[in-house]
């Protein structure tokens, strides 16, 4: 009868042991890289489902517009942006003809510069 219960507690141990190495091995790996091309559509889709209002040549747009005004000109970009950062260095910080930066405004009335919470959003997306 000993060996029944010294057999069942060692498949249970071991059981338990798979599954928890299992488990600690899936804790462990590593989210896939997202491409580059992914990172600025995770941008874009940022600031489309953002509740703000956006700020460009002091006109106020709405965050859906904002993103329209963004993918217009990253298009007319062509293949020249080919990073996140310069997505959001050359087309999402500021206006091309004025430079006046993009920005932000919360239902608190608050102000924050669109590059400044883009890197932000990056440096999520990457881990860091």
């Amino acid at each position: 009868m000993k060996s029944i219960y010294a057999l069942c507690a060692f498949l249970l141990l071991s059981i338990s042991g798979l599954l928890l190495g299992q488990y600690a091995a899936q804790a462990q790996t590593p989210k896939p890289l997202l491409t580059e091309e992914a990172k600025i559509e995770k941008l874009l889709k940022f600031i489309e489902n953002a509740d703000v209002v956006f700020i460009r040549n002091g006109t106020e747009y709405s965050a859906v517009d904002a993103a329209k005004h963004l993918r217009m000109k990253r298009e007319k970009a062509g293949n020249k942006i080919q990073t996140a950062k310069a997505f959001i260095d050359y087309i999402a910080s500021k206006s091309s003809m004025s430079g006046e930066p993009y920005q932000m405004k919360f239902k608190n009335g608050s102000l924050i510069n669109v590059r400044d919470i883009l890197y932000y959003e990056l440096k999520k997306m990457e881990g860091k």
